[in-house]
């Protein structure tokens, strides 16, 4: 029998910047993002990767840039996932090393994940982790069944 379903790979977040450019420095040298080539012909929009993460930032039209947490009360504005358990204290631990405003230090949440906040130079709040127990993080929901 042929699966004909299709699975969603990836998410690609769209990030608006005051700044193209010092947005795009900032997760270039400080995240360890790379930027695909168009970056360098156009000053208003830019598509940055690390490993199998990818971000869009684009040019704000008008009004003042502000973070779900900012203009919500809470709320991560994005959330990364490691490979690993252990590979987000080796992020951490690259991110501090270069001077990442670091929210909150690796820790264990109640909902059943290991993860760690920075907030990027525009006051996104960017979490980083990865479920380290699925009956915890799960629990009461189907995702299991």
């Amino acid at each position: 029998m042929e699966n004909n379903k299709a699975k969603l790979t990836n998410v690609c977040p769209v990030f608006i910047s005051e700044d193209v450019k010092k947005t795009v420095d900032f997760y270039v040298e400080k995240l360890g993002f790379k930027f695909a080539a168009h970056y360098d012909k156009i000053d208003n929009f830019a598509t940055i990767y690390r490993d199998s993460i990818e971000f869009v930032i684009v040019q704000s039209k008008f009004g003042q840039i502000q973070s779900n947490t900012k203009r919500y009360g809470a709320g991560h504005d994005a959330y990364i996932d490691t490979d690993t358990v252990s590979g987000v204290d080796i992020i951490y631990e690259e991110f501090v090393s270069k001077g990442v405003h670091i929210v909150s230090k690796p820790h264990k949440t109640d909902y059943g994940s290991y993860e760690f906040a920075i907030e990027d130079i525009d006051g996104r709040l960017i979490g980083i982790g990865l479920i380290y127990s699925n009956q915890i993080y799960f629990k009461n929901s189907n995702y299991l069944d």
